[in-house]
């Protein structure tokens, strides 16, 4: 009898929590598309195109002038003196060596720049997420990656970076 008690208890806590369970309303998002799909990081992203062309174009130079310097080792070395091509040789060590540096802080740059853009775009994006949660009466918004499976009616995504883009226009 207590045995028979108990279980009806647990079954009546069961369906209680079952149909909480029913009223909770969730939302998926994918994080990460919805902020490279706002108008403000396609315009940062052709900004950064702008902004370091001419770094990459001198690069682009110092690469032809690597891959000349290397054609006149291999074609011309029996029409060279020993210090010509010394002399040759230096200069391709020292213009590798200033490429690679300059790969380098162009790297470092682009990171740190592109890094800064995402922080600030990411936290922007949670702040729109958690008011259009709240417009929508969403009780829970997960991330994307983090679901195994969701019906695309669930998918935040499309109207995360819509008012992402209508909250934080890119400028002209």
């Amino acid at each position: 009898m207590v045995k028979r008690l108990l279980a009806l208890m647990v079954l009546g806590g069961l369906a209680t929590a079952g149909t909480m369970l029913a009223q909770v309303k969730v939302a998926i998002i994918d994080l990460q598309k919805a902020v490279l799909n706002t108008a403000e990081i396609k315009k940062a992203q052709a900004d950064l195109e702008t902004k370091f062309r001419p770094r990459q174009q001198a690069m682009a130079k110092l690469e032809q002038d690597l891959q000349q310097i290397q054609n006149q080792l291999q074609t011309g070395a029996a029409k060279m003196t020993q210090q010509q091509a010394e002399d040759l040789q230096a200069t391709g060590t020292r213009k590798q060596r200033e490429l690679q540096r300059m790969g380098e802080d162009l790297q470092a740059d682009v990171d740190r720049e592109r890094n800064e853009i995402l922080q600030r775009s990411g936290q922007r994006m949670t702040d729109v997420v958690k008011k259009l949660a709240e417009e929508k009466g969403l009780d829970v918004v997960i991330e994307a990656s983090n679901a195994i499976f969701f019906k695309p009616t669930f998918d935040l995504t499309g109207d995360a970076t819509v008012a992402y883009d209508k909250t934080y226009p890119a400028a002209k």
